[in-house]
């Protein structure tokens, strides 16, 4: 499955230049873009992340799995659906990027309460900014956070900013991870452009 993801996200939302011309949220232009909602929407895709995410944290004990809207959203949503069929169901939820403006006037909608235990999923780690703002909401909520999880890491100090964000989590387990690397992608890059300058 992971090898087919790989693929997937290399076909549907890698995309390299070997001069760099792709504006990034940060405003910093980069040789690499990776649009992961081409996969993340995706059929295939859902099913893919779905099982594979839910793999990574079914002996967690977690009651749900989120993160800022919109990236994190179409991965929490197939982790949840999967779960259901596995036989242990978590709760989606949504972290707002600004506070609800009516009603309860809240951060975080779904069916959790303060004192859950939660994921926290990401689309891409690049800076690690969404992820870390996500995470924080999170905790202003009252929810706990047992596990970060970013479906690609650009590898570009994003994943080490998370780590620390997060480095008061004692777990036995590794409390953030990525799914597939940047390096993975180039790997693939590199092979089915062999004779290619780079």
């Amino acid at each position: 499955m992971k090898e087919r993801l790989v693929e997937l996200i290399y076909e549907k939302s890698f995309k390299y230049s070997e001069e760099p011309v792709f504006k990034l949220v940060s405003g910093r232009v980069s040789n690499y873009y990776v649009n992961c909602k081409t996969v993340t929407l995706h059929p295939e895709g859902m099913y893919l992340i779905g099982n594979i995410i839910f793999e990574m944290i079914r002996n967690l004990p977690v009651a749900g799995i989120g993160g800022l809207t919109l990236g994190a959203d179409p991965i929490a949503d197939a982790v949840a659906y999967t779960s259901y069929f596995k036989g242990k169901p978590l709760e989606s939820f949504v972290v707002r990027k600004n506070a609800k403006s009516h009603g309860t006037m809240q951060w975080i909608e779904g069916n959790l309460k303060p004192g859950d235990k939660v994921v926290i999923v990401d689309d891409v780690i690049t800076t690690g900014k969404s992820t870390i703002e996500a995470i924080n909401r999170a905790r202003e909520a009252g929810l706990t956070i047992v596990k970060v999880i970013a479906l690609v890491d650009r590898q570009e100090g994003g994943y080490e900013a998370v780590e620390k964000a997060v480095a008061d989590i004692k777990a036995d387990f590794k409390v953030v991870e990525a799914v597939v690397t940047r390096e993975e992608l180039m790997g693939l890059y590199r092979s089915r452009n062999v004779g290619m300058n780079k």
